[in-house]
């Protein structure tokens, strides 16, 4: 069979769509995995850390949420450098950096800053918090749109859910094994070397980030016009599909540049949605080992039962991404993929405001995750069919800074009803469950203009 011939058969654009999966997908799956680690630990850190630094419920939220202005403030800017500078060398700098400051966070109750933290109305330890937290956002800023990019670079639309469920899934697996590492971690090994448990999990997962860094600063390609383990028949098979695509964006009202990009209402009601999903998803990260241990009224300092059960709702999320984007991809359907996911997760929110037993509680809680696993890895597969170039890298990274946004307002919103309410969060649940509604209804009415002529070529 001749080059050309070869390079025709869908046979052999499938071998080499999946050659380059099994390269790339793996390299972002360790660095997200860490990357959610580094980001919701806290969460974790919280049922002791919170005791030993004389942290309220308001101050937990705040802190965590915190993270997420500073993400949302540097998100743009970093992802058009990754535009510029490529995905390898800016990708390993964001992972190097916020390892460092993630590890940095075993100092919260050992910096003095006087008049400083007075200034701010803070004790010491709390300014510190807030701090390293917004700091570890300037920090991890692009690392998932430019994830969510740097896939556009690889694979069409019709093979691009099944990406982003495997790379959402890194999440799930964060949990999975996060969880149970971390609740091991801080019980086990609280008092070693005169550190408590929380300090030990900062500094240990931390250096573990910068590890992972440097390991994509050596095998990570800038795309496939850089890998050398492509031939280049392979090369222009896969050049080939993505110019495809970029024709088809061009006759069916694509945004190429950013003016295009920013004036395109569809643009500005993506962002909406996943704030919408981000304020409902995140408050849950981050208070779901606290719900834990408080719906299974666990012993005081039996960590790592937490971490078991909490990793329950995330091997649930796994399986249901997965099965959720096969399907996605293999209709070449999106909207209601997305909406029903969020529609998942708002039944759960509810559950679990009138859960009255254990059981309920986690079941619950499964809901909410699950959901919201579904709804993000077909959602993320909408805004490229309408964004190319320029405006994808501007436009990806401003929807999600603009969900960071939600993972302030989630966590703080729950913290702040927590402290109001002496450590009841119903009220808080039913007022997520309207914001996530808001953001499907949204999903369902938002038109996408892109015809499913891409889903139809790889069918």
């Amino acid at each position: 069979m001749s080059s050309a011939n070869e390079a025709e058969a869908p046979s052999f654009e499938a071998r080499t769509f999946a050659k380059a999966a099994w390269r790339v997908i793996p390299l972002l799956f360790i660095g997200y995995m860490v990357c959610f680690l580094d980001r919701v630990n806290v969460s974790f850190a919280k049922l002791q850390m919170a005791g030993d630094l004389q942290f309220s419920d308001a101050v937990y939220g705040f802190g965590a949420g915190i993270f997420f202005i500073a993400y949302f403030l540097f998100e743009v800017p970093s992802n058009l450098i990754l535009h510029k500078v490529g995905a390898r060398l800016w990708m390993a700098r964001i992972m190097i950096t916020w390892g460092i400051i993630s590890a940095g966070f075993m100092f919260t109750d050992d910096i003095a800053w006087g008049p400083i933290s007075a200034a701010f109305g803070t004790t010491d330890a709390e300014f510190t918090f807030y701090l390293l937290r917004f700091l570890l956002g300037v920090a991890e800023a692009g690392f998932f749109p430019g994830a969510m990019l740097y896939l556009t670079f690889w694979f069409p639309a019709a093979r691009r859910a099944k990406m982003i469920a495997f790379l959402m899934a890194s999440t799930g697996v964060a949990n999975v094994i996060g969880a149970p590492l971390s609740g091991a971690i801080m019980q086990f090994m609280n008092g070693m070397a005169e550190l408590r448990g929380w300090e030990w999990l900062f500094l240990i997962e931390g250096a573990l980030t910068v590890v992972v860094g440097f390991v994509l600063l050596a095998f990570l390609d800038d795309g496939p016009h850089k890998a050398k383990w492509l031939s280049s028949i392979e090369r222009a098979v896969i050049t080939a599909r993505l110019g495809e695509e970029e024709d088809v964006k061009a006759r069916t009202g694509g945004s190429h540049n950013l003016r295009a990009a920013f004036g395109d209402f569809r643009l500005w009601a993506f962002a909406l949605i996943n704030l919408c999903g981000a304020i409902s998803t995140y408050a849950i990260i981050f208070w779901l080992p606290t719900i834990v241990s408080e719906a299974a009224a666990a012993a005081p300092g039996d960590y790592f039962s937490i971490g078991l059960i909490s990793a329950i709702p995330a091997l649930a999320t796994i399986a249901a991404q997965l099965a959720w984007a096969w399907n996605s991809d293999r209709t070449g359907e999106r909207r209601y993929h997305s909406a029903i996911g969020l529609i998942v997760a708002i039944a759960g929110m509810i559950m679990l405001a009138q859960a009255d037993t254990p059981f309920l509680s986690l079941f619950a809680l499964t809901m909410v995750t699950v959901g919201g696993g579904c709804w993000i890895v077909a959602y993320w597969v909408m805004p490229p069919m309408f964004l190319s170039g320029a405006a994808a890298a501007a436009g990806i990274a401003f929807i999600n800074s603009v969900s960071q946004l939600g993972g302030y307002f989630g966590p703080d919103l729950v913290g702040r009803i927590r402290t109001a309410n002496n450590g009841d969060a119903d009220i808080a649940l039913y007022v997520l469950a309207a914001i996530a509604a808001l953001g499907a209804l949204i999903t369902l009415i938002t038109p996408l203009t892109r015809r499913p002529v891409i889903e139809a070529q790889s069918t």
